[in-house]
């Protein structure tokens, strides 16, 4: 806030507006002042924003070194100004290191996708056992959706983090015909862009809280996979061990998805916050009452839960202990039956179940039926059958997508840097 007055009166000054030696007393002190944050909040209540009370101890401060120059502080400007410029400055610098932690997440889950882009394990649909994929290609269907947010995530904080500057009634009249130029060079000095007067649309705020929630939701999607997969009774991948990580505070034996947990409790809150922005869209006239107010408490909401949810993705792909064996074990533990699909084809559905029934009725290798079965073989040769049951026969399109996924990837983090 200190920083959107300093560049208001240089900007003045330099247009002429504001005396320059006042400037430079106002300038000073903004760089220089500190504030009672606990009475600043305290006022903020009673004023209905944060801005009018600082505005106050500013000009007190400035007043007390000099009774002109505390004319023009805030000069032309009105508190909205203040609250959603400070906002868009801390945005822009939370964002920055948001965006990081997206490309690191991302960065794992490709190295996930190229490392093990043969290393079968089972599909789950519905949560019940499908036929084999390569757990290359489930961490390339982490990374597409990252591929697809980044570039949008950082598209919705460069359109958040924008100037807001309309004065009183959001024509910037004090400054008549100097106006866009004192906006201009405000802009220029906080590094940030130039926008019309947004004080009642609400747009670029509730797009950009869509996004982390849609950032939030992805990898929440991540931390769903890798909990369920680190279950006992499946065991095919578990966190990076720590100190004092995933334990239990009753059962020693326990390791728990404690990352992951972070980045799903982050998930369970965050449409509720962008919910929140969405419905702050409809404002009254030049300046509502109730929306902007609170915006930004929400947005650090938001971003705090998608830097927690993203920092948590991020350690727990870069350190993800992958038990290959114990995908092999769980595609064997099968019987064979994953392979169903591909009998069918190969064979017909009616045999196919037909199959699939004696084996489970004998406890038996779906392969091993299907090899004594005479109508099968007739229409499988013995070498296709062996190619039926072989994980890598149902890897299909999988290894182009990986590669299409990782190509995507490559496009959507170097654009942003």
């Amino acid at each position: 806030m200190a920083r959107f007055e300093a560049a208001l009166v240089r900007a003045s000054a330099d247009c002429g507006v504001v005396p320059a030696a006042h400037a430079q007393t106002i300038s000073q002190i903004c760089a220089q002042a500190t504030f009672d944050t606990k009475a600043l909040a305290s006022s903020a209540r009673q004023a209905g924003t944060l801005a009018i009370p600082f505005v106050k101890a500013l000009t007190d401060k400035v007043a007390a070194a000099s009774a002109e120059a505390a004319r023009y502080v805030h000069f032309g400007a009105t508190s909205q100004d203040v609250i959603d410029t400070a906002v868009a400055l801390c945005h822009r610098t939370a964002g920055k290191r948001l965006l990081e932690l997206v490309r690191e997440t991302g960065d794992a889950a490709a190295e996930l996708a190229r490392r093990h882009e043969a290393t079968p394990m089972l599909a789950r649909t519905l949560l019940q056992p499908a036929a084999p994929v390569p757990f290359g290609w489930k961490a390339a269907m982490w990374l597409a959706p990252l591929a697809r947010t980044l570039p949008r995530l950082r598209a919705a904080q460069d359109d958040a983090c924008v100037l807001q500057f309309g004065g009183a009634s959001g024509t910037l009249s004090a400054f008549g015909a100097r106006a866009a130029d004192v906006a201009e060079r405000v802009a220029r000095e906080l590094h940030l862009a130039r926008r019309p007067t947004w004080h009642s649309a609400r747009d670029g705020f509730a797009r950009y809280g869509a996004e982390l929630a849609i950032f939030t939701g992805v990898t929440a999607k991540i931390a769903g996979d890798v909990a369920l997969l680190m279950q006992a009774e499946v065991g095919e991948v578990s966190e990076p061990a720590g100190a004092g990580r995933g334990g239990s505070s009753s059962m020693p034996h326990k390791r728990n998805p404690a990352l992951s947990m972070l980045a799903l409790e982050a998930a369970h809150r965050a449409p509720g916050l962008a919910a929140t922005l969405l419905n702050q869209l409809p404002t009254e006239h030049e300046r509502g009452v109730g929306q902007w107010q609170s915006q930004w408490l929400t947005l650090r909401e938001l971003v705090c839960a998608a830097a927690s949810a993203a920092a948590a993705m991020r350690d727990v792909l870069a350190g993800l202990e992958v038990n290959i064996q114990a995908m092999r074990d769980n595609i064997e533990r099968m019987q064979g039956l994953v392979f169903s699909e591909a009998l069918a084809l190969r064979t017909s559905r009616a045999i196919a179940e037909r199959l699939i029934a004696q084996a489970v009725r004998e406890k038996r290798h779906l392969g091993d039926v299907t090899r004594g079965d005479a109508e099968a073989m007739r229409m499988a040769p013995a070498a296709e059958v062996d190619r039926i049951f072989d994980p890598a026969a149902s890897y299909g399109a999988a290894p182009a997508m990986t590669q299409e996924v990782l190509n995507d990837w490559t496009k959507a983090r170097e654009s942003g840097l």
